[in-house]
């Protein structure tokens, strides 16, 4: 037996255990591992130079396909440039296994060459880490070899995933000989089976209490990849019980749930518009009793501080395993549960209430399409429950509404440059929420306080989602990249896979929203928010789902930090990136602080000259350009079209017209309201 063949075994152990792709980068001391897992039949193993680069492809790959993926590097600094995307992965609950290769241990800290300390190189931002046996001739090393691969892998799947390191000690030699064929043994894996919680039924039954007595519940949902059994529970939930049901973008909670879903059920997305009125009264209103959240983390500031203010008497968050963060410093209790397991048996009991029996809603969904695809696998479960929910979800419209502050507001001037906003009336209906059975456990009572609660929250989206049209599509702007970014965003092509890059990508398109009833999945580093991987991830995506539209939407700061994501030899037509280019990082001046001082544009933005033509020729991009609306609305059909390839659409504007933009967008908001 070869005496690297513990070490050759462990693509085996990653094959039985799911595990189909690998991303490494070249090295000598990786060697063993290399030629392992290029040999492997059943793995796919793709080449990157950059550490940085293949960690967030790495990355990418796991988030779009929901399993683990394999890195591998040589010894030395090359595994610490693996760490933002492993702090990324940490924070993003995203599994990935790092084989970092080392020396043996007899020569740490003896001036060899490419030798640093790496054990443990990943600290507080790995879930664990483990040391490969140096020396694995006896049987028992042989065995503990393949255990700790087993466990490692095991580790970086279960709830809440993340990475995990393997540091691998390797000594000479570490090619086979000419002619020597690699052997794979049958190797002993240990499966973790994953299982659901659920609680006993006294406490379901005290939680449903609390739920139905409760006046003014909030459901907010933090970053959660898209779930279509969460999106028919939380809907059918907020119906059940007439809750207002908030997330940002990332949340994915704005994809339809069902076939033919009605879409006036979807839940609320527009907080940062109508967060930031200036109105006391509104904020009033809007204070929940009871904050139920899941998810991570949230990308609108106005939220995450109002609600910091206006702190619930009860906040739960509802998760299955890990620790929990008191984002609003108001936490009283966590669930531990799955979220769609939640909210699926909060409403169904209710409707088993309702219906004298077992039986939920009727169905009027497509028998030729049960479950809706947003790029990943189905589940056999979301097509039982899509085949058990109505597809129409109405708002009744029994009664008109007064709410001070959303009737329209015909002086309104919001800058000489911007053509008046007509902001839409307050939509009529005594804003319940109806589902076949919903809402008829209610007493009348605490059907009416629920309806007092719900009432001020649609008609602040219906407000603000007008208020943007309008705003978005007067005539007259400036070129700018808020109103550019608007626009692409109504052309996305359906079953886009939507990457998010960090700073004010994200931000702005939090505030626009995709067009409703588009099946548009959406992405963004928001474990650490930093700019370092924002392309390598998008690219990794298009590599795990070639067959699927990939829309990265980033800055020039951003995309100019990470071009070496498109350094390697594989292609991706599918990926299309949209790069605002402001020759700055432009979001300091948009933000009080920076933009007041002195050093704004030397120190803070950073001004850069440069433009992504040659980038795109280098890699083989096609390259569009944009400097006027005329032009974008040239380009944006070209860049889209399927036979276009992967493509690059510039969008270059200019940093103090789209600050000036932005801020007219504010005052807008804040006299739109009065």
């Amino acid at each position: 037996m070869s005496s690297l063949q513990a070490v050759h075994n462990i693509p085996e152990i990653c094959a039985q255990l799911g595990i189909t792709d690998v991303v490494l980068s070249p090295g000598s001391r990786c060697a063993p591992l290399t030629i392992a897992f290029a040999r492997h039949p059943a793995i796919t193993v793709r080449t990157v130079p950059d550490e940085r680069a293949a960690a967030f492809i790495g990355l990418g790959l796991a988030q779009a396909q929901r399993r683990a993926v394999a890195l591998v590097c040589t010894s030395g600094t090359a595994g610490l440039n693996y760490a933002p995307a492993v702090a990324e992965a940490y924070f993003q609950q995203i599994p990935l296994v790092v084989f970092t290769a080392d020396r043996p241990p007899e020569w740490i800290d003896q001036l060899d060459g490419q030798t640093i300390r790496q054990a443990d190189l990943y600290g507080a931002h790995a879930k664990g880490t483990f040391t490969f046996p140096a020396d694995t001739s006896h049987t028992d090393a042989h065995w503990h070899a393949g255990r700790l691969v087993s466990e490692a892998i095991g580790m970086a799947e279960q709830f809440p995933a993340g990475p995990v390191q393997v540091n691998v000690p390797l000594r000479e030699p570490f090619y086979p000989k000419a002619g020597e064929e690699l052997q794979f043994e049958p190797v002993k894996v240990t499966r973790e089976l994953p299982g659901r919680s659920l609680l006993p039924a006294a406490l379901l039954h005290e939680l449903r209490e609390a739920i139905q007595t409760t006046s003014r519940v909030l459901v907010v949902a933090g970053q959660h990849p898209a779930n279509a059994e969460l999106l028919l529970a939380v809907r059918q939930f907020a119906a059940a019980y007439q809750v207002p049901v908030v997330g940002d973008l990332i949340a994915n909670l704005h994809l339809p749930a069902a076939p033919y879903f009605d879409q006036r059920l979807r839940p609320l997305g527009r907080q940062d518009v109508f967060m930031a009125v200036p109105e006391p009264g509104l904020k009033q209103a809007l204070k929940p009793e009871l904050l139920i959240t899941f998810g991570q983390s949230l990308i609108s500031k106005a939220l995450k501080l109002y609600l910091r203010t206006a702190k619930p008497a009860q906040h739960w968050h509802i998760q299955p395993a890990g620790a929990v963060a008191d984002t609003f410093q108001s936490l009283t209790k966590v669930v531990r549960m799955e979220p769609a397991d939640f909210f699926a048996v909060m409403s169904q009991e209710v409707s088993r209430g309702n219906a004298g029996g077992g039986s939920k809603a009727n169905v009027s969904a497509d028998p030729q399409n049960p479950s809706t695809d947003y790029g990943i696998s189905s589940n056999p479960l979301v097509t039982s429950l899509t085949q058990q929910v109505t597809g129409s979800i109405p708002v009744d419209s029994t009664s008109s509404v007064e709410l001070p502050g959303f009737e329209p507001a015909p002086t309104h001037t919001a800058v000489p440059d911007v053509t008046r906003v007509a902001v839409p009336p307050a939509p009529t209906g005594s804003f319940r929420l109806t589902w076949p059975g919903s809402g008829a456990h209610l007493s009348e009572a605490v059907a009416s306080a629920k309806a007092a609660y719900l009432k001020p929250w649609l008609a602040a989206e219906n407000w603000a989602e007008g208020f943007l049209r309008e705003f978005m599509q007067q005539p007259h702007q400036p070129f700018n990249e808020f109103t550019a970014i608007y626009r692409a965003l109504q052309l996305l092509p359906d079953r886009t896979a939507l990457h998010l890059a960090n700073s004010m990508a994200v931000r702005y398109a939090n505030i626009l929203g995709v067009p409703a009833g588009r099946t548009v999945e959406v992405f963004a580093n928001r474990g650490t928010s930093g700019i370092d991987g924002c392309t390598s991830t998008a690219i990794g995506a298009a590599l795990a789902q070639p067959g699927r539209p990939v829309v990265l939407l980033t800055g020039d700061v951003a995309f100019f930090y990470d071009r070496n994501a498109f350094w390697h030899n594989y292609p991706t037509p599918n990926l299309r990136v949209i790069l605002l280019n402001n020759h700055a990082g432009g979001i300091f001046r948009l933000i009080d602080g920076p933009r007041q001082q002195p050093e704004l544009e030397e120190f803070f933005e950073t001004r850069q000259p440069l433009t992504a033509e040659n980038t795109a020729r280098d890699f083989h991009l096609r390259y569009h350009t944009a400097r006027t609306f005329a032009e974008l609305e040239s380009a944006l059909p070209v860049f889209f079209a399927p036979e276009s390839g992967a493509s690059l659409l510039e969008i270059t504007t200019d940093s103090p017209t789209n600050a000036e933009f932005f801020e007219q967008y504010r005052a807008a908001v804040r006299s739109s309201f009065t």
